[in-house]
């Protein structure tokens, strides 16, 4: 019996040891895990993947004096420049990514794009006044990599104001008048600034005028002399007159002439047409001046017109053509011609003919 109970006890101190082995190593675990929070053993680096940002990065910041320019008072279709300063006031290196531009603004000077911490820039923009008279705003954008403030929006804005003023602000001209009819050009300062002219020309060299370019006043009154020859050869076109004022360097004044002769339609245009079948077509000729004149002959570039009837009604000339689409020659889909009407001791006058082939099914 005492042997028995020897064994028992043996077997319940053994079991009581066993226990409080596994206890004592579930107890490690738990400051084996804080310790390896403040262990100094080297650390594994994580892959590029899983790599964190750097927090504590330096980054830059655009800081700009002024974003708003106002030019005030400026003439029309003037270049006028300005500046907007700007400061790196960050600690990393500020990029300038893109400038945009804006109509009647374009920038116009950045000397680099990258700026150091303390270090400032300035960009030069370049503002074209329009030609209309009032207030204008424009807005254009500076784009870096200041994470606060990526998009800077700069304005500028003006108010224009003639400085010059000058009439006509076209000219009609008129191929049996006396110098075309045309009429003087006046041109006088509204700020009371004194100017000089010192250029003139126009389309064909057509108008000219005589002037001293070393005279300042603040008003001129031009005498236009036109050329009724080169006029004939170019009818419509432009005067364009330099002065030396100091905030109106160009003034433009278009001129048009009325041609001798209204052709109408002014051009033979066809649509569906089909090979070999004619089409019939009319067309007026008159005089714009009201006058008398006789067609000395009729003729077509390509023989593709033909002319049915001719009538003089008035000072009108009626024409009755016929069209033969020629035959369609591969994937062409379009036939051209030149009508040509020669006036007696006259110009020669020509009309366009265009025609499109019907489409195929």
């Amino acid at each position: 019996m005492k042997r028995n109970c020897l064994v028992l006890t043996v077997l319940v101190v053994g079991a009581v040891c066993l226990l409080q082995i596994g206890c004592q190593e579930r107890v490690v675990v738990t400051p084996k895990s804080q310790l390896e929070l403040t262990s100094p053993e080297p650390v594994v680096s994580p892959t590029k993947t899983e790599a964190a940002p750097k927090v504590n990065e330096p980054s830059p910041e655009i800081t700009f004096e002024n974003v708003v320019h106002n030019f005030g008072e400026v003439g029309p279709e003037t270049e006028n420049i300005c500046e907007f300063k700007f400061t790196n006031t960050g600690k990393g290196l500020l990029k300038i990514t893109k400038v945009t531009k804006t109509c009647g603004c374009t920038p116009y000077t950045l000397e680099k794009t990258e700026y150091a911490s303390g270090e400032s820039g300035t960009l030069k923009v370049r503002y074209n006044s329009n030609k209309r008279p009032g207030s204008t705003t424009r807005r254009l954008y500076m784009y870096s990599n200041d994470k606060n403030n990526p998009k800077v929006g700069l304005t500028i804005k003006a108010k224009i104001v003639l400085k010059i003023d000058y009439e006509p602000k076209k000219l009609n001209l008129l191929l049996r008048d006396e110098n075309a009819g045309c009429p003087e050009i006046t041109i006088r300062s509204l700020d009371n600034q004194p100017f000089a002219i010192k250029g003139f020309k126009s389309t064909a060299n057509s108008i000219t005028i005589d002037y001293d370019s070393s005279v300042k006043a603040m008003e001129f009154v031009l005498q236009p002399k036109v050329n009724m020859e080169r006029l004939k050869k170019s009818l419509d076109g432009r005067i364009e007159i330099s002065l030396t004022h100091p905030e109106v360097d160009t003034i433009t004044i278009p001129f048009k002439s009325l041609p001798e002769f209204k052709i109408s339609p002014p051009s033979l245009i066809i649509f569906k047409a089909e090979p070999q079948k004619p089409v019939i077509k009319e067309v007026w000729i008159l005089n714009n001046y009201e006058e008398d004149f006789e067609v000395e002959s009729l003729s077509s570039k390509k023989n593709i017109i033909r002319v049915l009837s001719q009538e003089k009604v008035g000072s009108r000339y009626k024409f009755k053509l016929e069209i033969m689409p020629p035959a369609a020659e591969g994937k062409v889909r379009i036939f051209t011609d030149v009508f040509f009407v020669n006036i007696k001791g006259g110009e020669k006058l020509e009309i366009a003919c265009r025609g499109f082939y019907s489409r195929k099914k």
